[in-house]
């Protein structure tokens, strides 16, 4: 289905009457949602784009493993009228992270990478900084890996490789001696994707995308490249003082691959999902790792995992991933004991809270 949610870029508020216009999602006909589920998520996506002015989003849920619904609503392109579909790509900002977290595990099951080994036995460039930096602190953020330094998420500069991109980082000094304390980091995620080429012998993207992409059915999931033509990518806008609808302002994601760096429609990371807790992708040990909470040595407990965010709401596991960069705001949402996964990309900045959210309120939807 694809509704319209956005007539201008100076409109403040979309009608939500006109967001539910001809949604159309391929996924629908395998085996859809039914009516009494879809009609009040539809709801809840129309009342949140009228109520944020979110230009375009598009959706999809799986549940038991099986991709059930997926549509697009508003627009992909405002200035050029392109209506947002279930096939719209998106940048995925941070949901790249879990990504990346699932191919270094697939290598720890393999035995060719050790979480707790020093990361220069991968990625030899590294310096050695004044104490032993492994792959499992960075996965959890326990690696004291800095974040960004101004103007850095915004770099339009463009790196040709993974290793290359660890320029912008490799020589700083460490935040914090690792597992003593938490801090999110992209470019610590950037570290273990070129730990990902070292101890595969292959590239972080051919990797990812013989042992991840394909495996899980994603289809139309790539890198992020500015230059390369991407059928259907959306455009992405941010919101002015004013309110006002602007174009979000030029980004290059190469310095990020593995951090912040790929595309893809929310039908490839509903089914990246599925992978993941169907035992495509990772053993089911693996997978109850990947979903236990990290602590740090003086055995404080974080909110997250290995690659993912964790929390129980009434009885119920939640694992996810949100992203936020120019152009883009997202989500990946898992309940896993309940086998629902929730995808939400969309492509105005600064919603990630939100999203999550709605996500939380269509899974239970879905499931109930």
């Amino acid at each position: 289905m694809v509704g319209v949610a956005a007539r201008h870029p100076g409109a403040n508020r979309i009608l939500a009457g006109l967001v539910l216009l001809c949604a159309a999602g391929p996924a629908a006909a395998q085996s859809p949602l039914p009516p009494a589920k879809l009609a009040p998520i539809e709801a809840a996506i129309a009342a949140e784009m009228s109520r944020l002015g979110i230009p375009g989003i598009s959706a999809a849920v799986a549940v038991d493993h099986e991709l059930r619904w997926s549509a697009g609503y508003g627009r992909a392109d405002v200035e050029n009228n392109v209506p947002a579909t279930a096939s719209t790509a998106y940048r995925l900002g941070s949901i790249t992270k879990t990504v990346t977290a699932a191919a270094v595990l697939q290598l720890a099951e393999k035995g060719k990478l050790d979480l707790d080994a020093p990361v220069q036995k991968y990625v030899p460039s590294f310096p050695v900084k004044p104490w032993p930096l492994t792959c499992r602190q960075l996965l959890a953020h326990l690696g004291g890996v800095r974040w960004y330094a101004d103007g850095e998420m915004e770099s339009t500069r463009h790196y040709a490789s993974v290793a290359d991109g660890l320029a912008m980082f490799r020589d700083d000094p460490l935040v914090f001696e690792p597992g003593t304390a938490f801090l999110y980091s992209s470019y610590g995620y950037n570290l273990l994707g070129a730990a990902i080429e070292g101890a595969s012998g292959t590239s972080y993207l051919d990797y990812v995308r013989k042992n991840v992409f394909e495996p899980a059915g994603m289809e139309r999931a790539q890198a992020d490249d500015v230059f390369a033509i991407i059928p259907n990518r959306a455009r992405g806008y941010q919101k002015a003082s004013t309110g006002e609808l602007r174009n979000s302002a030029l980004a290059d994601t190469s310095n990020k691959v593995p951090g912040g760096g790929l595309v893809a429609p929310a039908e490839d990371v509903a089914r990246f999902a599925m992978a993941l807790q169907g035992g495509v992708l990772l053993q089911k040990d693996t997978l109850a790792r990947m979903m236990t909470r990290q602590t740090t040595r003086d055995g404080r407990q974080t909110g997250t995992g290995l690659g993912l965010f964790l929390a129980e709401r009434d009885g119920v596991r939640e694992a996810w991933h949100t992203g936020g960069q120019p152009q883009v705001s997202t989500v990946l949402y898992m309940q896993p004991d309940r086998r629902v996964a929730v995808a939400l990309l969309t492509n105005l900045e600064g919603i990630g809270p939100v999203l999550l959210d709605l996500a939380r309120q269509i899974a239970t939807t879905a499931t109930h």
